[in-house]
């Protein structure tokens, strides 16, 4: 899968994003090494703290349908003119699924995109295996 269709499934799951408060949008659309893609955006509710990120409602749903996982790829997108990348907690939670090669493909609203290496935005990761 090319980074431009991983970045379509994200830009369409941005627009099931609940986001009532902040209205920041976002959504992400990761890739398995076997080859599955899921999607996932952003929910909100009042009490900010039980928020949840694009990123991880994409990782809960694979998980939740797959089992144990691998990240090939993410793709991350939202409305605002500027990179988007994981924050810290989902980086975490990523890196319980993926290894320091697995690639971000961080959007801007333009659709202008840049891609890192995982191990490059969280070195030294706290894993268990």
């Amino acid at each position: 899968m090319t980074n431009e269709q991983l970045i379509a499934y994200a830009r369409k799951a941005m627009e099931n994003a609940y986001v009532p408060y902040s209205k920041f949008h976002v959504g992400a659309a990761l890739l398995t090494k076997s080859g599955q893609v899921y999607t996932g955006c952003n929910i909100e509710i009042a009490s900010f703290g039980a928020t949840n990120c694009a990123e991880r409602t994409a990782v809960w749903k694979a998980v939740s349908e797959a089992g144990r996982l691998e990240i090939a790829k993410i793709a991350i997108t939202s409305d605002e003119p500027d990179y988007i990348y994981p924050c810290g907690i989902c980086r975490q939670v990523l890196a319980e699924f993926a290894d320091d090669e697995m690639e971000i493909i961080a959007t801007k609203k333009n659709g202008e995109y840049r891609t890192v290496r995982f191990g490059d935005i969280l070195p030294n990761a706290f894993r268990s295996f």
